[in-house]
């Protein structure tokens, strides 16, 4: 698989995934063909040792319902979907007919292709014409990162109290920290990081794991 952990150094990587439960059949074939069908948009791809924690964590929140915005070819959706307690539903939102055709066919060897919604189109439409009220026990949020604040703000509203908010690629690469780095990509990172870190509506902590994986609980 083409990505991994970022901050750590690739032998330390490899003593991570070799003591952690690793990605099954059909997540392997899954992330070869993606790189085989998109390799120039790998970077899209979570880390198999992020889409384990994303499992472990779903299944540990008792999720039952639960939102991603921005699926590329299913391998994160897979994950939680996998995670969630009988009867759960994802919802995930994408705009690319494409990459998702993969997913689809993936969540069917899954066996999770009644579990998974797909509506596709642009995420910030969708997630204004769902209902107003709390209704999601967790939501993971990894798509362009200018639109990450205003996912923020139609997500947290729409997570019940208690609920798991992720939000991938916070690091930015490492560039986060990099002050003279003004690539609008940063700079709405950046952003993002500052806002939900000042957020009183939620408890978070950045996980060095994949680019950065911010976890937030919507307090009580």
């Amino acid at each position: 698989m083409a990505q991994r952990s970022e901050q750590i150094s690739l032998h330390l990587n490899a003593y991570l995934t070799a003591h952690s439960s690793p990605p099954d059949a059909v997540l392997r074939e899954l992330a070869n063909e993606t790189v085989e069908l998109f390799p120039t948009e790998m970077g899209l791809a979570i880390a198999p040792e992020q889409g384990t924690l994303m499992t472990l964590l779903t299944q540990l929140t008792g999720a039952v319902s639960a939102i991603e915005i921005g699926t590329f070819t299913g391998y994160s959706s897979i994950c939680i979907a996998r995670g969630l307690a009988d009867g759960g539903h994802l919802l995930c939102c994408d705009i690319s007919e494409e990459w998702t055709s993969v997913a689809r066919k993936y969540w069917e060897k899954a066996g999770l292709s009644d579990r998974i919604e797909l509506r596709l189109g642009p995420a910030i439409d969708t997630l204004r014409s769902l209902p107003d009220e709390e209704m999601f026990d967790l939501a993971f949020i990894d798509a362009d990162k200018g639109g990450y604040l205003g996912y923020w703000r139609e997500v947290v509203p729409r997570v019940r109290p208690g609920g798991l908010i992720m939000v991938d690629n916070t690091f930015s690469h490492g560039r986060v920290i990099d002050a003279g780095n003004d690539n609008p990509l940063v700079i709405a990172v950046r952003d993002f990081n500052d806002h939900a870190a000042a957020d009183d509506r939620v408890d978070l902590v950045m996980v060095p794991i994949g680019d950065g994986l911010t976890l937030a609980r919507k307090r009580d």
